[in-house]
């Protein structure tokens, strides 16, 4: 993999960081800024809806300018709104930082994706994903425990100082060594197709499909992911120290998920798709059941972190190979398709916390999703399996009924 691919994958790392982080702050802000948890947990779905509106749309805006330029001008904004989150003392004020900082994200994440699957062939789409979303998974190893730490022994406030620290050295390194790729005059990649054209393009019912299933299963990561603090400290019984640590397990799960992920989703993404939801699904569920007890919920928090960034690498990058008649609004689509499932999930899961019904409901919101998830991919995969299904959906002709 080229060097400058993983110089993108320290900016996803900061990204990556603050989008996660709030997973082990959500109380701390709560307290601080008088909300409640379920009202705290909303910063996330912000961020998510951010993500949702501010893919496309900045993908569109970055077409006019050159790729380098377009990453410098959304890391840099991002920087800045985190050190205004860091100084406010009104929820509404950072509610609107996170907001901004998801356009800011999501304009980035989609002009990275397409820079990174144009350095490397056409057909490691699946490796290039896995290296960039590789920063996503090493935030959550070392960035969300560092932040949940910071935020227990200096306050909230201090992940985020450190996220817009985390920035300035990615935005040096972008402006020394991703390339150009600039723009023709009408604003446009000379070899590639207009905007009205890629958009016809993303109209696709293969491309249609792994978006809504990614949705779906990011959906179900998110709804348990945001509320994992309260879930590890008021149901499984451990104390607030075990926080960072229990992160720090999902972190480890999802680098692991991504890497095979990234190495199998080129070749037989099918197979690895099917039986990884059905572990996902099954994890979720043993993971309600069990959720009172510390030694199979820590356990499950490192393997359902595998199973949910393995099958949603995988979902992005066949995406991208669904979607390569729109090379610049490929990573745009995806990335808010996946973020539809980021809004949705915590806010489903508070939806349950608020009625009632516990801080363990999200693990079955989560189990809910990923069957949906697989009723509707069984429906459209039914009549293909093993490797004719596995050739069919890398070579575009994934199959819908």
């Amino acid at each position: 993999m080229p060097f400058a691919l993983y110089l993108l994958g320290l900016a996803v790392f900061a990204q990556g960081t603050s989008e996660f982080m709030l997973s082990g702050l959500v109380p701390d802000i709560a307290r601080d800024l008088d909300v409640s948890i379920p009202s705290a947990g909303h910063l996330t779905s912000a961020f998510a809806v951010g993500m949702v509106v501010g893919a496309p749309l900045m993908a569109l805006v970055s077409r006019r300018f050159s790729r380098r330029s377009a990453l410098l001008v959304f890391l840099v904004t991002f920087l800045l709104v985190h050190l205004l989150g860091a100084l406010t003392t009104s929820f509404a004020v950072l509610l609107a930082t996170r907001v901004v900082g998801a356009l800011a994200n999501a304009g980035f994440l989609a002009v990275a994706l397409v820079t990174a699957t144009s350095m490397v062939e056409p057909d490691a789409k699946g490796r290039a994903t896995s290296a960039l979303l590789g920063g996503v998974t090493v935030a959550c190893v070392a960035g969300v425990p560092a932040g949940a730490l910071l935020g227990e022994v200096w306050g909230w406030r201090s992940a985020f100082w450190a996220v817009a620290l985390l920035s300035v050295p990615a935005v040096l390194a972008i402006a020394r060594a991703v390339p150009a790729g600039a723009p023709d005059a009408a604003g446009t990649d000379p070899a590639g197709p207009g905007a009205l054209g890629e958009l016809r393009a993303l109209r696709g019912p293969r491309l249609l499909l792994t978006l809504l299933l990614g949705a779906l299963v990011n959906g179900a990561t998110f709804c348990t992911f945001t509320y994992l603090a309260p879930l590890v400290t008021e149901v499984t019984g451990l104390g607030p120290g075990w926080v960072p640590v229990v992160l720090a397990l999902f972190g480890i799960g999802s680098f692991v998920g991504v890497g095979v992920g990234g190495r199998l989703s080129d070749g037989r993404p099918v197979p690895l798709l099917v039986r990884g939801t059905l572990a996902l699904l099954a994890g979720w569920v043993l993971f309600a059941v069990t959720a009172a007890h510390p030694v199979a919920a820590v356990v499950l928090v490192l393997v359902q972190g595998a199973l949910s960034f393995g099958v949603g690498s995988t979902l992005i990058s066949q995406a991208l190979y669904a979607a390569a008649d729109a090379p610049h609004l490929a990573g745009g689509f995806a990335t808010a398709a996946f973020n539809v499932g980021g809004a949705f999930g915590p806010w489903a899961g508070g939806l349950a916390i608020s009625a009632g019904l516990g801080y363990r409901s999200p693990l079955w919101v989560s189990a809910l999703l990923v069957a949906l998830a697989l009723v509707i991919g069984g429906t459209a995969l039914v009549p293909w399996r093993g490797r004719r299904a596995a050739g069919s959906l890398v070579s575009g002709k994934l199959p819908v009924r």
